[in-house]
């Protein structure tokens, strides 16, 4: 006998002729399954978010090595989740990274708040996958546009309002104490390296960043000119210290040269032995008294892979000339050392000239805590780049110094390619929630559905600055939505007074980059997690 199967009323076909099931629960189970792991990235980071959040240790198996960090994109590289839709969650932070540098948390929070919201919509509200993705990308255009119109313009010669958006940055920070001192110093890095005649190209590699041990961050100091994490020299009592530098980088070895082939040569009498020994002596010589000749005092020279870039005998004559020698120069470093130092680099002692070399008033070797380090100053026609050494008291504070010091370059940066501030403290997420929320009832049907449920989902930030802060969220919530209701646009959490202020005049101010960005990338993630209805492994 044959069962009868009664398909359940969602599973029918709206067809009268025939009657159909479709058994959809694999696709729900594969979605749902998406959701969940990259809601659980989400919520792993949520306590890191804002200025009273946690810090994670991060301790890696195969080297021990530890990290303390509050970074999002930190936290979510080094925990390389495994499930593809969590992994996707951590390329977001990575993409927010790149595109701001700052909101690499918030980020992730906010698609984990949208995914909720999403599997809510489709589980409760019956709602399809393709119109919930099509009612998010409206709401983020919608978004970008309520953001823009609070915006507020701002001048790059106004310094002050720039080292308050990185100080905005800085205070989320383990390192938020020092905020004071890292934050004027990211700008003047930045507005350094600023070319007038193309103001939205800032390279930050143009800015190096050298890591010393010892002090505290206090000592971390901006230099204009060049810091080498090298000493100098010491064979035969080389100089240390040189006024009036002409500098040369060289990409040729100062030593006896050899052959092009893999070979031995058998030396049987010991006055050939002297003979080949005083020829190596006459070669090194040579080329030191043409480099001494062209006036050079200080010689960069380059790692050199093939033989030794120097010998001890070559050091012994560049000593007695009188010239300083900094060895062992990376070959990723050269084109910041030339362009700072607006000279040539030489490839080859015949090219060995004076217009190639950089001049500089001091090079000298300094020490710097337990080590040693060689300093050139007062650089002549330098180059638009600029030199931070970062101290601490230990590696893992100087790590943390560095990420904390690249965030406030990052956000610098947002504001000279777009010129326009935004209040932060959570006000811009409840301005457009409740806007959209406005703009909901306009529509009609799913999408105006959709896109009411969507709003409410952007208040998890101020939501989770007031927990992280140890303030009751709803209460704190409630009283910034009916401020904002009652036009106050620029109503915060003050985490430090734990009320509700204006939080422009507290100087909680962040670019509009960073929160379009972080609106933008957000939604794309999560539209392209519910497009998603299935998971096909191939071999």
């Amino acid at each position: 006998m044959a069962a009868v199967v009664s398909a359940p009323p969602a599973a029918r076909a709206h067809s009268s002729k025939t009657e159909t099931f479709t058994d959809t629960k694999r696709r729900d189970d594969v979605r749902h399954a998406n959701i969940s792991a990259a809601r659980s990235v989400a919520d792993a980071v949520r306590t890191s978010l804002g200025p009273r959040g946690m810090d994670k240790m991060i301790i890696t198996p195969s080297s021990n090595e530890v990290i303390i960090t509050n970074d999002g994109a930190t936290i979510l590289s080094q925990m390389a989740p495994l499930q593809p839709a969590a992994r996707m969650l951590a390329d977001l932070s990575r993409s927010q990274d790149a595109a701001a540098g700052d909101g690499t948390t918030s980020v992730v929070v906010l698609a984990g708040a949208l995914l909720r919201q999403s599997q809510h919509l489709l589980s409760n509200a019956a709602a399809h996958p393709t119109a919930v993705a099509d009612s998010l990308h409206k709401l983020a255009q919608k978004a970008v546009s309520i953001l823009r119109s609070i915006s507020i313009p701002v001048d790059l010669s106004d310094r002050d309002t720039l080292i308050k958006s990185a100080s905005t940055a800085l205070n989320s920070k383990v390192v938020s104490n020092y905020s004071s001192l890292l934050s004027p110093l990211a700008v003047d890095s930045v507005l350094s390296i600023l070319d007038p005649n193309n103001p939205s190209l800032v390279d930050l590699r143009d800015i190096k960043v050298i890591k010393k041990p010892g002090g505290t961050v206090d000592d971390t100091e901006l230099i204009k000119g060049l810091v080498f994490d090298k000493k100098a020299s010491h064979v035969a009592g080389g100089p240390t210290r040189v006024e009036n530098a002409k500098i040369a980088v060289i990409q040729f070895q100062i030593s006896p040269p050899k052959t092009d082939i893999e070979q031995s040569v058998v030396v049987s009498d010991y006055t050939q032995m002297d003979r080949i020994l005083r020829e190596e002596r006459n070669y090194i010589l040579g080329m030191v008294k043409k480099i001494k000749a062209t006036g050079c005092n200080v010689l960069l020279i380059q790692k050199s892979i093939l033989r030794d870039a120097v010998t001890e005998l070559s050091l012994h004559y560049l000593a007695k000339a009188k010239i300083l020698v900094v060895k062992d120069i990376e070959r990723d470093d050269i084109e910041f050392i030339t362009k700072t130092l607006n000279c040539l680099p030489i490839a080859n002692i015949e090219h060995f000239r004076e217009d190639k070399l950089g001049f500089a008033d001091v090079v000298e070797e300094v020490s710097v805590g337990e080590s040693k380090v060689v300093r050139v100053t007062g650089i002549k026609n330098m180059g638009r780049t600029s030199t931070v050494v970062v101290r601490g008291s230990n590696q893992l504070v100087i790590d943390e110094a560095e990420r904390s010091l690249h965030d406030a370059l990052c956000v610098v940066r947002c504001l000279i390619n777009e010129k326009y501030l935004i209040a932060g403290g959570g006000a811009p997420e409840i301005e457009m929630s409740l806007q959209l929320a406005a703009w909901a009832k306009e529509l009609q049907g799913m999408e105006s559905y959709c896109i009411k449920e969507f709003a409410e989902s952007l208040e998890v930030i101020p939501y989770t600055l007031a927990e992280n802060a140890g303030l009751n969220p709803v209460v704190i919530v409630t009283e910034l939505r009916n401020r904002h209701a009652r036009g106050e646009t620029y109503a915060g959490i003050n985490v430090r007074k734990g009320q509700i202020t204006n939080i422009l005049e507290e100087n909680v101010v962040q670019p509009l980059l960073v929160s379009t960005s972080a609106i933008t990338l957000a939604t794309e993630c999560v539209r392209m997690i519910l497009k998603i209805d299935d998971i096909v492994t191939v071999r």
